[in-house]
């Protein structure tokens, strides 16, 4: 692919940290421009070196970008989109990572001057650490990138911002907006909302048993804590601006687990165990398909 001449990213936690990494690696952009609104990030992504310029202005960070991706907590797109509107120049593709699609539509697509190709995008991967200190190159590696460019985008700028992001490791698919949404809220959203509601129980449970929830934790509580571990800012952001989709796939869920909550009050073996065997061959598609690793602990170190 051709290289992009400038390379801007706002916001320099996990994700935006991660990009610049994978860029570095396979040498995706000249240069390599970041900016974060929160000063001591900018001092520890100066340190780490990750970028060419680390800008204390966020309107120097994207002059003359041929690429300006969004990488900040969804909430504040609309403010930084106003900013930085007038500074975009011609031609460049502006997108962002953002696991809502049309809030950022609704939010960012106002602002978009004419001749900016803005195509929203979503990189599905990440862990539950957070800063300039958690990004790595590999992070994208074999996972899905979703672009959510809106009808009548120029294809040649969404094929180049495709290829940017498999150069970054990524297998990239194209979706429309909404529907993103709706997938997200059940295989992501909804996922945190249970794990931070569980850990929040447990919390409180805890209070009354002296912390033996937290000293005899098993790994399927611990896999939960790590979930709800997860950015605080970020997964506010998500929800406020998911609020539909994610309320539609809460309704349906509490139906399932009400006829669950059913089956063992009345003992009714038979149907946990068909739920138990179908939700079980799930699990072993996403190994099938390389999504995560079938080791035992799921691969993870044991301490």
């Amino acid at each position: 692919m051709e290289k992009f001449k400038k390379l801007a990213i706002i916001g320099l936690g996990l994700i935006g940290s991660s990009i610049f990494h994978a860029a570095r690696r396979k040498q995706l952009a000249i240069e390599l421009s970041g900016y974060d609104s929160n000063p001591d990030v900018r001092i520890r992504a100066k340190a780490i070196g990750f970028a060419s310029i680390i800008a204390d202005d966020v309107t120097a960070c994207v002059k003359d970008a041929d690429l300006v991706i969004l990488c900040a907590p969804v909430g504040a797109y609309k403010s930084i989109a106003q900013g930085i509107a007038p500074h975009l120049a011609p031609g460049a593709i502006l997108s962002d990572v953002g696991s809502v699609k049309g809030a950022v539509i609704r939010d960012v697509g106002p602002f978009v001057p004419a001749g900016v190709h803005f195509i929203p995008a979503h990189p599905i991967a990440g862990t539950e650490f957070s800063g300039p200190e958690a990004g790595f190159a590999s992070l994208f590696d074999g996972r899905w990138t979703i672009l959510t460019p809106a009808p009548g985008s120029d294809p040649a700028a969404v094929e180049r911002l495709k290829a940017f992001w498999q150069g970054l490791g990524s297998q990239v698919d194209v979706m429309d907006a909404s529907h993103h949404d709706l997938v997200l809220a059940i295989t992501s959203h909804l996922p945190h909302l249970i794990a931070y509601n569980i850990v929040g129980t447990a919390h409180d449970l805890e209070q009354v048993t002296e912390g033996e929830v937290i000293k005899y934790s098993a790994s399927g509580f611990r896999d939960f804590t790590r979930i709800a571990a997860s950015d605080p800012t970020m997964w506010r952001d998500v929800f406020l601006n998911n609020r539909d989709a994610v309320l539609d796939v809460l309704g349906r869920f509490n139906e399932d687990l009400k006829v669950l909550q059913q089956a063992v009050s009345e003992g009714n073996g038979e149907l946990l165990f068909d739920t138990f065997t179908r939700t079980r061959a799930i699990r072993r598609a996403i190994v099938d398909i390389g999504q995560d690793t079938a080791a035992p602990n799921f691969g993870r170190n044991k301490s």
